[in-house]
């Protein structure tokens, strides 16, 4: 992975480079639309701040977890043994892209997504809140950690999410045979490497349509993910990429005559 100083430069660079993030200069309608409709809309929806406490909450639990590492490890830390609030810290996502994802399914209204990498459950909560009459399912290798997840699940009573354990390498395939609808919708958390990104997103694209949306956790987290997502780019599926920096959103909408990339600043 990147040095904390390598991924400061990449980002400064990202920030001097990328679209304003105003739509302005956007020629792509999609693109304008999903700039103004979702990446910018400002709104506090009915279960953020349920889910932002339960956050908080965890950041205060200092239960040890025994942790089984399927993926490159943590950029903060590479024990096996970890504190809950040491997860919740350092390793879910941010507020502001989990509220994002939450924003896109409650905009884009898929009907079935799947998320690689369920840590704790915050982003699964906000997949899951978004349209409790969708299905969510969700993956993690580590069962200490899909255990708390299960436990946030019942404590905010979300019923729509279906947990799956072990080994990403293992379980996708079968896990993606066994969907009788399209995949609609995926969050690709859980391996920050560069081949098995590349595996995952060619198991997925097989359950996908041209109206499914893929996105891909730190996209710049290292030159491995970086060739990564630029293997996803030209992939002759792919008409469309959005990189926020910190994820990357692909799209497969076919009416996206000419492949486009866009980056934006977020």
């Amino acid at each position: 992975m990147y040095s904390p100083f390598q991924l400061a430069l990449k980002y400064i660079r990202y920030r001097l480079t990328a679209s304003n993030g105003r739509g302005h200069a956007v020629h792509s309608p999609f693109v304008f639309e999903f700039i103004t409709e979702v990446l910018n809309d400002d709104r506090c929806y009915y279960c953020f701040d349920t889910i932002e406490q339960l956050r908080e909450n965890l950041k205060l639990n200092n239960t040890e977890l025994l942790l089984e590492d399927y993926g490159a490890g943590s950029r903060v830390h590479a024990s096996y043994s970890r504190k809950i609030a040491e997860i919740a810290s350092s390793s879910l996502k941010p507020k502001k892209f989990a509220q994002l994802l939450f924003r896109m399914v409650n905009f884009y209204q898929p009907q079935n997504i799947l998320e690689l990498g369920t840590s704790l459950g915050v982003t699964t909560a906000y997949l899951a809140s978004a349209n409790t009459n969708i299905s969510v399912t969700t993956m993690e290798g580590a069962k200490a950690v899909a255990a708390v997840a299960k436990e946030n699940f019942r404590q905010l009573q979300l019923g729509n999410i279906k947990l799956i354990e072990g080994n990403f390498d293992k379980t996708l395939a079968p896990t993606i045979r066994s969907q009788k609808a399209l995949i609609d919708f995926a969050f690709i958390d859980g391996n920050h490497r560069k081949e098995p990104t590349i595996q995952y997103f060619e198991q997925l694209i097989l359950k996908t349509s041209e109206r499914s949306i893929l996105v891909f956790d730190d996209i710049h987290w290292s030159s491995e993910m970086e060739a990564a997502w630029e293997h996803i780019k030209v992939h002759a599926s792919v008409t469309l990429t959005i990189d926020l920096f910190y994820i990357g959103i692909v799209f497969f909408r076919k009416e996206q005559k000419v492949k486009q990339h866009f980056s934006i600043r977020f």
